[in-house]
C-alpha cells in the first residue's frame, strides 16, 4: 500500500508538471500556434551577443524580465530614436565613384580692360546727357565697348559688337541713341510712334532696358519709351501703343503677336534696330520671329541704322549680321583682337569666316573673376550645396548668390527644401540652437513658369536687397545687371561654354570682384577640360573643405552620452553631421506623400533635362551614367524610385502596344523638340495659341482640297 501511495504521489506529481509545462508552452506559443523552437535557440545567443540592441533584447528576454528593461527603454528613447534615423542614411559616404583628378593644363584667358580714362565730355554730346550720365547714372568714364561703339554709331553705321559680360553694352547702344533722336531737327511727336526698336531676349532684361533708357531720356521727356513683353495685359499695350511709343523695347514673340493682331502698330518712321543678347534670340525658334519683324520693318521703310550686341558670337549671329546690316563695323574688345574697328566689307567678311569661327571658340573673362570646379558624387549634391550656402551665406555673411538649375521644377523644390531646413524649420528645432532666424538666409526662386507679376516683384527684390540666394534657371542668365552679386553657383552644368559664360556674368561686373563654383559629378570631369579647349580657367575646390564648414553649426551635431565637445575638423565627425543634415532633407520629403510626389517631378525633370545635352557633349553627360539611386539622395529620397522614366516625354505607356497608332508616332518627334519647348517657356512672349489654330485650319482645308482633287 504504502508503495502504491508513493506512485500515485509520483502520478499526481508528473500530471502537475504537465500541466505547468502546458502552460508554459501556451504562453510561448506564437499566434499561429507553432511553438516559436527557433526564437528560444537565439534566444540565448542574441541575449549576450556584442552589439545588441536594447529593442532586441527586450523582444527576446522572457516575459518575467519585461517590466524592468522597460523603464530603461523609456529613459533612452531620444536617443534610441537618433540612431535609427542616423542608420537609414548611413551609406551616404559608401559606394561612392573615387574623384578623379582634375588634369589639365594652364591656359592663358582672354582679358579685357573694362575701363578707360575717357570721360563722356570728350565725345559730341549734349551737355544735358553728359549730366544726367554723371549724376542719374553716377558714372564718369567710358568703359572699353562704350568707348570704341558710341563713336561709330553717332556717324550712322551699322555694327556687330561682341563684348564680355558686365562691359556697359546696354550704354554703347543707348547714348547715340538718345542723342540722336533729340538732335532731331523736327521735334519728334509721341503720336509719330517707334523711331528705334529694341529687342531683347527675356522679360526681365526688357525691365532693365527700360529702366536705363528712361534714366538717359530724363532731360528730354518728349522722346516717350516704352515696352511690350508676356505676361502683361494686351489690352494696356494696345492702348500705349495707339498713344504713341518712340523708342520701343520688346520680346519678339509679343512683337510678333502685336504685328499680327494690333492694328495700329507701324514702323514708318523707324530708323534704328538694336538686337541685344542676338546670339539667345535666335536660339530655340526665336529665328522665326526676327524673320518676321525684320520683314514689316523692310516693308514700311528699307533704310535704317542696325546693332547687333552679344557677349559671344555664333553661325546664327553671323547669319543674322548677313542679312540684317549692311557695311557693319565689327568690334570685338579682347586684347589678342584688333582694338581699332575696321569696315568689314561682303569679300572682307567672307575671307575671315575661318577666322571669326576660330574667335568664336575663345571667350573673354573679366579679370576680377574667380573660376572653381568641384567634384561632388551624386548622393553627397545636396548636403554638399547646402553646406556651401551656409559656408558664404551665414559664417561668412555679405555674399549674394544665385544658383542655376536646368528645370523650373527643381528651381521649386530646391527652394522650398532649403528654406524649410537652413532658414530655421520649425520652431521646436530653432530651440535651444544658434540656428538662424528666418531673416539671415533669404531665399529667392525665379524661373519661367511663374506669373509675370511674381517674376518682376523677386527680381526687384534681388536687385535691391545687399544679401540673399537666388534660386533660378537659365531665364536670369543673360544680360541681367544684378548688383553686388559675389558668387554664382552652377548646381547643373550648361549645355555650353557660352552658355557658361553668360551664368558667370551676372557676377564681377564693370570691375566689381566675384566668383563662380561649378558643380560636377566624377563621370563629367571632361568638362573641365572642354572649358580648357576654350581659354577658360578654373582651379578645383575641394567637397571635403566645404562639408567641413558644417562643424559650426551645432544644429547638425550628433549627440551622444558622455561625447566630449568637438574641436577640429574631426573627418568622421564632418560625415556624421553631413547624414544628420541628408537625414533633416530625407525626413522632410518622407514627411508626406505630397512632398515624395514633388521630389519625383524634380528628379524626373533633371533626368528630362539630362538626356537633352548636345550630341557633342554625351561623351560626357550620358544618362547612363548617371546612377538612379545615388541621384535620388541628391533629392531627399531615401531610394530610387521605381515608377520614372528618363525619356522627356511621358510617353512610356504605348511600350506595351504593339501596333503605335498615327498620333503616338507624333509623340515619338516631342521629344527632340523637349529642349526647345522647355527653354521657350523661359523666354516665352505670352503669345496664346491662336497662331496655332490658324495653322491646324489651313493644313485641314488643304487636306481637304486635296482629297477632292483625286480622280474618281
Amino acid at each position: 500500500m504504502r508503495r502504491s501511495g508513493r506512485d500515485m504521489a509520483a502520478g499526481v506529481g508528473m500530471r502537475g508538471l504537465g500541466r505547468q509545462s502546458g502552460a508554459l508552452k501556451r504562453k510561448l506559443q506564437s499566434p499561429h500556434g507553432n511553438p516559436p523552437v527557433k526564437r528560444k535557440r537565439k534566444l540565448s545567443i542574441n541575449t549576450f551577443r556584442k552589439g545588441a540592441t536594447e529593442a532586441d533584447r527586450r523582444e527576446e528576454g522572457s516575459p518575467s524580465q519585461k517590466p524592468a528593461p522597460k523603464k530603461q527603454l523609456t529613459d533612452k528613447q531620444k536617443e534610441s530614436r537618433k540612431n535609427k534615423h542616423f542608420i537609414k542614411t548611413s551609406s551616404l559616404f559608401k559606394n561612392n565613384p573615387d574623384i578623379p583628378e582634375i588634369h589639365r593644363k594652364e591656359v592663358q584667358q582672354l582679358q579685357e580692360n573694362v575701363f578707360t580714362t575717357d570721360s563722356f565730355s570728350q565725345l559730341d554730346l549734349h551737355p544735358h546727357l553728359i549730366s544726367t550720365i554723371n549724376t542719374v547714372l553716377n558714372i564718369c568714364s567710358m568703359t572699353s565697348v562704350q568707348k570704341q561703339t558710341i563713336p561709330v554709331l553717332l556717324q550712322g553705321r551699322d555694327a556687330l559688337v561682341r563684348s564680355q559680360t558686365g562691359s556697359g553694352k546696354t550704354l554703347a547702344y543707348g547714348i547715340p541713341l538718345v542723342q540722336t533722336l533729340q538732335g532731331m531737327e523736327s521735334k519728334i511727336q509721341r503720336s509719330d510712334g517707334p523711331y528705334a526698336l529694341v529687342l531683347v531676349p527675356t522679360r526681365e532684361l526688357a525691365l532693365q532696358s527700360f529702366d536705363t533708357i528712361q534714366k538717359l531720356l530724363k532731360p528730354f521727356t518728349w522722346i516717350v519709351p516704352g515696352v511690350l513683353m508676356g505676361g502683361e495685359k494686351r489690352k494696356s499695350e494696345k492702348a500705349r501703343l495707339r498713344k504713341g511709343i518712340n523708342i520701343l523695347i520688346s520680346t519678339p514673340g509679343r512683337l510678333v503677336d502685336h504685328i499680327k493682331s494690333t492694328e495700329c502698330i507701324h514702323f514708318r518712321r523707324t530708323q534704328w534696330l538694336i538686337i541685344d543678347e542676338a546670339d539667345r534670340i535666335l536660339d530655340l525658334g526665336f529665328e522665326k520671329d526676327v524673320a518676321v519683324i525684320l520683314n514689316a520693318l523692310n516693308a514700311e521703310r528699307e533704310t535704317r541704322q542696325n546693332v547687333l550686341l552679344s557677349a559671344t558670337l555664333t553661325e546664327g549671329v553671323t547669319r543674322l549680321a548677313d542679312i540684317s546690316l549692311n557695311d557693319p563695323v565689327s568690334i570685338s574688345i579682347a586684347d589678342e583682337i584688333q582694338k581699332v574697328p575696321e569696315a568689314a566689307s561682303q569679300t572682307d567678311r567672307e575671307a575671315s569666316s575661318s577666322l571669326n569661327c576660330m574667335e568664336q571658340e575663345n571667350f573673354a573673362v573679366p579679370e576680377t573673376l574667380q573660376q572653381y570646379v568641384m567634384m561632388v558624387p551624386s548622393k553627397l549634391r545636396l548636403v554638399t550645396l547646402a553646406a556651401f550656402i551656409l559656408q558664404k551665406c551665414k559664417f561668412e555673411k555679405h555674399h549674394k548668390m544665385i544658383i542655376f538649375f536646368s528645370s523650373c521644377e527643381q528651381v521649386e523644390f530646391y527652394h522650398e527644401l532649403l528654406v524649410k531646413v537652413l532658414s530655421g524649420g520649425s520652431e521646436s528645432e530653432q530651440a535651444g540652437h544658434s540656428s538662424l532666424s528666418s531673416g539671415s538666409l533669404r531665399f529667392l526662386r525665379l524661373h519661367g513658369d511663374m506669373e509675370q507679376e511674381e517674376r518682376t516683384e523677386v527680381f526687384q527684390e534681388f536687385l535691391k536687397s545687399k544679401n540673399g540666394i537666388l534660386l533660378c534657371t537659365d531665364v536670369a542668365a543673360r544680360g541681367l545687371d544684378l548688383p553686388q552679386v559675389t558668387w554664382i553657383v552652377q548646381y547643373n552644368a550648361p549645355a555650353s561654354p557660352a552658355e557658361y559664360i553668360h551664368r558667370i556674368g551676372r557676377t564681377a561686373r564693370i570691375g566689381c570682384r566675384g566668383s563662380s563654383l561649378l558643380v560636377l559629378a566624377p563621370s563629367e570631369a571632361g568638362y573641365v577640360s572642354l572649358l580648357a579647349s576654350h581659354k577658360i580657367n578654373v582651379s578645383e575646390l575641394k567637397m571635403e573643405k566645404v562639408l567641413a564648414s558644417l562643424m559650426k553649426d551645432d544644429r547638425f551635431k550628433l549627440h551622444r552620452p558622455g561625447s566630449k565637445k568637438s574641436c577640429g575638423k574631426n573627418p568622421q565627425e564632418v560625415r556624421e553631421r553631413a547624414t544628420i543634415l541628408q537625414t533633416k532633407f530625407e525626413n522632410l520629403v518622407h514627411s508626406s506623400e505630397r512632398n515624395v510626389r514633388w521630389a519625383k517631378k524634380a528628379l524626373q525633370s533633371f533626368l528630362c533635362a539630362y538626356t537633352t545635352y548636345p550630341r557633342d557633349l554625351k561623351h560626357i553627360f550620358h544618362i547612363k551614367s548617371l546612377h538612379l539611386g545615388h541621384v535620388a539622395k541628391s533629392f531627399g529620397l531615401r531610394d530610387a524610385p521605381q515608377n520614372l522614366t528618363a525619356l522627356p516625354t511621358a510617353g512610356s505607356k504605348r511600350k506595351t502596344k504593339p501596333k503605335p497608332k498615327r498620333s503616338e508616332l507624333l509623340k515619338k518627334t516631342q521629344g527632340k523638340h523637349r529642349l526647345a519647348e522647355l527653354l521657350c517657356s523661359e523666354y516665352s512672349s505670352g503669345m496664346d495659341t491662336a497662331g496655332a489654330k490658324v495653322k491646324k485650319k489651313k493644313k485641314k482645308k488643304q487636306r481637304k482640297a486635296g482629297n477632292q482633287q483625286i480622280p474618281t
